[in-house]
């Protein structure tokens, strides 16, 4: 990265006591939020209803967001100048998809209404994922192209891909509304794997890390995507920090700089996924399918961590 744009991103970057809301705080992402940005020195305070935020919260509130009452107290209480909306229905059909859609949007508009609303926050960053790209899809699915990246068309096929992207439409909504006032990007994280998981916990899809490893069918659908929680994390603190400088709603991959695979992609995505076949070439060694460039290119940031480092030899 330019010396130019480092000294942008480091004249817009946060002063160490800033008060940052995370909702979401005691999800598998949240908690690596919550850490990190607590020992970057920042005043971090979590809303969730469930338990497991970390200690490094300053407080948490067990506030339900899509109540919007709820959400302008949780703002008007805390008072933060930034906000991370981690909060939602975190995995596809874990719950009916009208309960999933309706929670996930309205979890998304709410806080982007009240942190637009409560004077004093500057900064809003919203979670949404890689599934709006449309991979697994039923009756098939074909890469326009890869490594796959932001510019890559979304074709959502199921409720929680759709209630992703439609929270991808509100914050740019917020920001075309309220033009610069406060400045808003979403993340797109790659399949997010908590510390405790490297060492046996399950996944989010409630295998083991090292099933998904030694059954490609696994993650096959997920064109073997991932990335550490705490990578995510560090992404997010970069992300604020840096949102000054960039266009207003910007959107990001955020993944791990290898493929959650045994084998290189370009070998093992057309045995698996045969559509893939004519854009694999383009996956050199163990490159992931999905790039990060841009949040390189943008934020400085690349990922540390790699399955290869951190799986446990026990597991």
């Amino acid at each position: 990265m330019s010396d130019k744009v480092t000294a942008t991103i480091a004249g817009s970057a946060l002063e160490p006591g800033t008060r940052i809301l995370v909702t979401g705080s005691a999800g598998r992402l949240g908690r690596s939020v919550v850490t990190a940005l607590a020992e970057a020195g920042h005043e971090v305070f979590g809303v969730d209803p469930a338990p497991g935020t970390p200690a490094a919260a300053a407080a948490v509130l067990p506030a339900d967001l899509t109540d919007l009452g709820e959400a302008f107290e949780a703002m008007a209480r805390f008072r933060p100048r930034a906000v991370v909306h981690l909060a939602a229905i975190a995995t596809p059909f874990s719950r009916t998809d009208a309960y999933t859609y309706r929670v996930n949007t309205q979890l998304a508009f709410n806080v982007c209404e009240a942190a637009a609303h409560c004077g004093g926050v500057e900064r809003v960053v919203v979670a949404s994922s890689p599934t709006v790209i449309g991979y697994g899809a039923p009756h098939g699915w074909a890469p326009s192209y890869l490594p796959l990246d932001e510019d890559h068309p979304v074709a959502p096929w199921n409720a929680y891909s759709l209630s992703k992207l439609a929270a991808e439409h509100t914050m740019r909504m917020f920001a075309a509304a309220h033009g610069d006032r406060v400045r808003y990007a979403a993340l797109r994280p790659c399949f997010v794997v908590a510390p405790e998981e490297w060492h046996g916990a399950p996944t989010q899809s409630g295998h083991r890390i090292g099933e998904r490893l030694d059954r490609p069918d696994l993650g096959g659908t997920s064109l073997f995507n991932y990335i550490d929680a705490r990578d995510a994390a560090e992404f997010v603190r970069c992300l604020l920090d840096g949102l000054p400088a960039l266009r207003n709603g910007e959107v990001f991959f955020a993944g791990a700089a290898d493929a959650l695979a045994r084998e290189p992609l370009a070998e093992l995505l057309p045995r698996h996924l045969p559509a893939t076949a004519p854009h694999c070439a383009a996956l050199d060694g163990t490159a992931p399918a999905f790039s990060s460039a841009k949040a390189e290119a943008l934020l400085g940031w690349r990922p540390k961590r790699s399955w290869r480092t951190e799986l446990s030899t026990e597991v």
